[in-house]
């Protein structure tokens, strides 16, 4: 019932020192330097001495019910399992469809969440995939999201793209505005969340219906913005305005993207042009397949998207000297809880928020993680695994 966390030095994501901290029924009760209760029964005391403590990581694009299939039913990706989701430090995640709104459905995505939510995460996910007019589970983007507890906002929808659906900015516009009053229906963030394409029209849709509609600009959130430097261009430019951006890990330049930038590299440029942080997050796009294609938009291969980059590259923005750890980690953490509107309930280390917590050694390698009170990996050890995980199922 109750989980004392002694003498970790704690950031809430700021920094706050050598804290110790009391859970109960998922919850954390009390944060103060020394709380002294080994007489209380049904406790678990862990000494976290020489241990850094964080909020559990928030990633808000992952194909939990499996993703691509550019290549044929061949190149069909996995659904995701629950270790895959706690080996990197993840205790709350936004599912979504991509490419495939056909042999993957939305009622799929829903139950995918459901059954992670069993396992002891955190789940939400978004109604939609790349094409308009879209999947839904009511046959309305609006009321998926004001009556559909899972439901955060709409997802992730192609533009920019040689497999989007080509959208219009008459398209974009009807469906920000029924995302946006959906939202406000069911007290959800309501957000359009967009996956951006590399073609040579980049964010001008989304920048053309901020400047000329009522729609606020941060009702849209585009992804894969390192992809390109021209789309990273516009990006800082998105940023200018007040908008919000989605860094996606694992991005990097190759043969085919020579101009792609890494998360360390978007970043240093954020911070050379003095924009807000706070309006930065990142995602994985863990188990969505990631197609390369060449100059014809043939495909030549297929890899899958992995939960494991999500903090790699954070770490390496932290040891390279790039952000503090206290201002990196809201990357993945206050940010995007904010975004989400489930601050300070995630994204966070205060007296009655989630007790969602990641704890890492001296070295800043994940070493425990909890998600609303229960150890999932301790001291690197796995404790809790998925269902199909397990040698016996029941």
């Amino acid at each position: 019932m109750f989980l004392l966390l002694k003498g970790g030095e704690v950031y809430s994501p700021k920094y706050i020192g050598k804290m110790d901290i009391l859970t109960c029924n998922e919850k954390i009760i009390k944060i103060e330097k020394n709380i002294n209760l080994k007489d209380l029964p049904d406790i678990s005391i862990i000494d976290l001495s020489g241990c850094i403590v964080v909020p559990g990581f928030i990633d808000q694009h992952v194909h939990i019910a499996g993703g691509g299939g550019e290549g044929g039913p061949a190149t069909r990706t996995p659904e995701i399992n629950l270790t895959d989701l706690t080996k990197a430090g993840i205790t709350t995640v936004v599912g979504l469809l991509g490419a495939d709104g056909i042999t993957r459905s939305m009622s799929e995505l829903l139950a995918k969440s459901r059954a992670l939510e069993e396992e002891g995460l955190t789940t939400y996910i978004y109604t939609g995939a790349y094409e308009l007019p879209t999947r839904t589970l009511t046959n309305s983007v609006r009321s998926d999201i004001a009556i559909i507890d899972k439901v955060l906002g709409t997802g992730e929808i192609a533009i920019s793209d040689h497999r989007s659906a080509q959208p219009t900015v008459e398209d974009l516009k009807k469906l920000a505005a029924e995302a946006r009053v959906g939202g406000l229906l069911g007290n959800k963030p309501g957000i359009v969340h967009l996956h951006v394409g590399d073609g040579i029209r980049g964010l001008t849709p989304v920048i053309d219906i901020v400047k000329n509609t009522e729609i606020p600009i941060t009702q849209f959130i585009p992804t894969h913005v390192n992809r390109n430097s021209h789309l990273f261009s516009q990006a800082l430019e998105f940023l200018k305005m007040g908008g919000r951006i989605d860094l996606t890990s694992d991005i990097k330049p190759d043969e085919n993207s020579k101009t792609a930038l890494t998360p360390i590299d978007a970043v240093r440029k954020i911070v050379e042009n003095n924009l807000p942080l706070d309006n930065v997050t990142m995602s994985s796009d863990s188990n969505g397949s990631i197609p390369v294609f060449d100059e014809n938009k043939k495909l030549i291969k297929v890899i899958v998207g992995s939960t494991l980059t999500l903090y790699r590259d954070l770490k390496e923005i932290i040891t390279n000297g790039v952000l503090p750890l206290e201002t990196a980690i809201k990357i993945i953490t206050e940010n995007v809880a904010k975004v989400l509107l489930l601050y300070p309930k995630k994204g966070c280390i205060k007296e009655n928020s989630d007790a969602d917590f990641v704890i890492l050694d001296k070295n800043l390698n994940i070493s425990s993680v909890i998600a609303k009170g229960q150890f999932m990996i301790k001291f690197n050890e796995i404790v809790k695994k998925g269902i199909f995980e397990q040698k016996d199922i029941f």
